[in-house]
């Protein structure tokens, strides 16, 4: 009887988490009765949501969480107490994030009652060109994920000090004096992030001849192996790191004693990164683009070079169909929701690029019309085996850390940041404390392609924060990280909460798909070689009787019970009328929502 239930509960409500993920029957894996507790409220798969009246912090780590907390209650801004979550992230959870990488952020403010959004992403070495970076390859076809050739100027720090120089209260020191706390004195490794540097180690161990120099990361995260649960981990180079650009400012990273550091590291491995590309470094405060969904819901993403519009597309593309006809964990809702995505990212790969090199046609591609035209390519009995790109009437294309804070003052941050690949290129600068990105993996080498590899340019970026509307009003802040999975978790959270009522914490829980494939920004034009139809990923919380639909519907199927590949929430949205807060996160990381 209770097996019947669960199979119910997945086939209605596509629901099933991943902690239920044992007691789902599929054909290969019969169902397992192992037990479990009743809720009185809501359904049995999830948790309550957190409910708090003056400030809010959802974060991939309880103590990261405690700290956003605790610069609330000391008078700092929900931009303040976002800057100090980073930065313990940025130790707590080196698998995911830290100073070495990029940062996007999308902020409400209440006083201006208007969204800003926040580019914090870094540049190509201006000192190399496209044709010494190609011999740099050694006739490679593609750039090597370590070592230095992907590195690119890390913008993180440099976001916190715009972040905090437009709506900052508290000082910088105060604000990271936690974390350089915990880097000196310690912190117990949590579970997920202790599972993740160990499948990170095995990672970089397999590939230390592309790295080159390994002996300062294993110093500074491998001393004795990969940290486990529980274990007590110290950073105090990071902590001496993080001093210094408490005390000297963002100048401290990109133009003292911290860029010399780097400078003289890339000269003596062989990189090319240089001082003068840390010092030419800028954020950009960008426009936030959004769209109509249906009820008075508006999603807003970030533009190109982040890969937010794709979000924004498939939201325009699915809008066109009343998804509320079928059960939410139907085969047509799925094939829905995987074709939009696919045809969304037809256009990322071929048009999504730094727009300061390749501007992208933003408007006709969230436009209305262009959303009913790709709609009208799905096929509702099957899948297409390929799409392309759009084209457009002009004249003349993880692992990531993403929280959300609120304050008091309705003030709303949504901010998300990445090493990429999870702890990135496996470099570490002598003595700094911090691991450096590998975004410049997703440039193109093909020479016309808009994202193709060139001196001092952006890459293409997978990190993107979210924010949602309601009746025109600020409603949710929240994202969900994990390279391509991105915006279509970022969908199916919302189709969650508005075409099929689940709550904050349900919307979150509930099983999601992440289809992958297709053509890449990191193609050539053509997209030679590109899986057109890719693989449709599940959780097992999808029903076995959908599971078959799906493929007698052409998709290629792989049910997968491990939650690293569909991301981790998080999200607080904010009652209009009574200004209460509700937040939630999800048990695929080691998170924690918390008020007061």
């Amino acid at each position: 009887m209770r097996n019947l239930l669960l199979s119910t509960i997945a086939l209605a409500a596509f629901t099933i988490s991943p902690a239920a993920a044992q007691e789902t029957a599929t054909p290969e894996k019969p169902a397992l009765d192992i037990g479990g507790g009743g809720r009185p409220v809501g359904e049995a798969w999830s948790r309550s949501p957190v409910h708090a009246q003056h400030g809010i912090a959802a974060t991939a780590h309880p103590l990261a969480s405690q700290i956003a907390i605790d610069i609330l209650k000391q008078g700092g801004t929900a931009v303040d107490a976002a800057i100090a979550a980073n930065a313990a992230l940025g130790l707590m959870e080196p698998t995911g994030n830290g100073i070495g990488g990029d940062l996007f952020a999308i902020i409400w403010d209440p006083k201006t009652q208007r969204l800003y959004g926040l580019n914090g992403s870094g540049k190509s070495p201006m000192g190399t060109s496209y044709r010494q970076f190609i011999r740099q390859l050694n006739g490679s076809k593609t750039i090597p994920p370590f070592g230095p050739m992907p590195i690119t100027v890390p913008g993180t720090v440099d976001a916190w000090f715009e972040m905090h120089g437009k709506f900052g209260k508290l000082s910088m020191a105060d604000i990271l004096a936690p974390t350089i706390a915990y880097a000196r004195e310690g912190h117990p490794v949590a579970p997920v992030i202790g599972y993740y540097l160990d499948s990170n180690l095995k990672r970089f161990e397999q590939s230390l001849d592309m790295i080159g120099d390994f002996e300062n990361a294993r110093e500074t995260y491998f001393k004795n192996g990969a940290p486990k649960a529980g274990e007590i981990f110290k950073n105090p180079d990071l902590g001496d790191t993080l001093g210094k650009i408490a005390a000297g400012g963002r100048d401290a990273f990109y133009k003292g004693d911290i860029a010399r550091t780097i400078d003289s590291y890339f000269k003596r491995i062989g990189g090319n990164l240089r001082y003068e590309d840390f010092a030419a470094h800028s954020s950009l405060w960008v426009e936030p683009g959004c769209v109509d969904y249906r009820k008075g819901y508006e999603l807003c993403e970030l533009p190109p070079n982040s890969q937010g519009f794709a979000a924004l597309q498939m939201a325009n593309i699915l809008k066109n169909v009343d998804l509320a006809q079928w059960p939410r964990g139907s085969a047509e809702v799925l094939h829905y929701i995987t074709e939009a995505k696919r045809l969304a990212f037809e256009d990322v790969a071929r048009f999504y690029a730094d727009p300061e090199a390749s501007p992208a046609p933003l408007e006709w591609l969230l436009s209305d019309d262009y959303g009913k035209q790709r709609f009208a390519l799905i096929d509702p009995a099957k899948a297409t085996p390929g799409f392309g790109p759009g084209e457009p009437k002009l004249e003349g294309e993880g692992d990531t850390t993403y929280l959300t804070v609120a304050d008091k003052d309705g003030m709303m941050v949504s901010l998300i940041q990445s090493n990429y690949r999870g702890m990135g290129s496996g470099l570490v600068a002598d003595g700094l404390g911090f691991m450096f990105q590998d975004r410049g993996e997703l440039y193109s080498l093909d020479a016309g392609h808009p994202n193709a590899y060139a001196p001092g340019k952006r890459p293409f970026q997978t990190i993107i924060p979210a924010f949602m509307k309601k009746d025109g009003k600020p409603y949710m802040s929240f994202g969900l990280m994990g390279g391509g999975m991105q915006p279509q978790g970022h969908v199916q959270v919302m189709i969650n909460m508005v075409d099929y009522g689940m709550n904050l914490q349900e919307a979150g829980d509930a099983a999601r798909l992440n289809h992958d494939g297709g053509r890449q920004p990191t193609d050539d034009l053509a997209g030679t070689g590109a899986d057109l139809l890719g693989i449709l990923h599940v959780e097992p919380g999808i029903s076995a009787e959908t599971i078959e639909r799906l493929k007698a519907m052409g998709h290629v199927v792989e049910v997968v019970d491990n939650g690293a590949m569909f991301g981790g929430y998080q999200a607080i949205t904010r009652d209009a009328e009574t200004g209460v807060y509700t937040g939630a996160t999800e048990m695929r990381k080691d998170g924690q929502a918390i008020g007061y």
